[in-house]
């Protein structure tokens, strides 16, 4: 069987894989991490932001490995790119402050119906901005690059959501499974 695999795959694999690590390590860790004092809050606000800048310097190298643009075209794109990236962190800070409280009411034993009706509606109004956030950068990127570009630009972000979404997904208490 002939692989489809070609030289730059498996870097870049590798490079999406650390990316998501990076991700995920930080937002679970946060979402698990009873904050008691300011120093606290500092202290994991100082530690997320070093784990961001870690993911979004892997998240660069992932994007140059696939889109190899041009020096006339990254011109063009790491200006929307960071516009993007300042957006998509503050969907990220609304999913981590969601994902605390859900495993929080499921620690302390009040998740309850009107918990999960309120759960369920931040989390598809998550969902909603963060595609509507896609599409919008999207478009952004077709009109100053190409199609292709904007579709590489799409996939990357795609597939690093589906492998962030799902480690993520792996780690939660079943919704209305009570800790023992």
């Amino acid at each position: 069987m002939k692989s489809n695999l070609n030289n730059h795959s498996l870097p870049t694999m590798k490079t999406l894989h650390r990316c998501c690590i990076l991700a995920c390590a930080s937002w679970l860790w946060l979402a698990g991490v009873p904050a008691a004092t300011a120093e606290v809050d500092n202290n994991l606000q100082n530690y997320f932001q070093l784990l961001r800048s870690d993911f979004n310097s892997a998240k660069v190298e992932l994007v140059n490995q696939i889109m190899k643009l041009s020096e006339q075209d990254a011109k063009k794109f790491w200006p929307i790119y960071r516009e993007y990236e300042n957006e998509l962190g503050k969907l990220a800070i609304n999913r981590v402050e969601l994902i605390a409280e859900f495993v929080k009411s499921h620690q302390n034993g009040t998740f309850d119906n009107t918990k999960a009706k309120d759960v369920a509606k931040r989390w598809f109004k998550g969902q909603r901005a963060r595609l509507d956030l896609l599409e919008k950068y999207h478009g952004k990127i077709e009109k100053v690059l190409s199609s292709v570009q904007a579709g590489q630009f799409l996939q990357i972000e795609h597939q690093l959501a589906l492998f962030i979404d799902v480690t993520i997904a792996a780690e939660m208490p079943r919704v209305g499974e009570q800790k023992k």
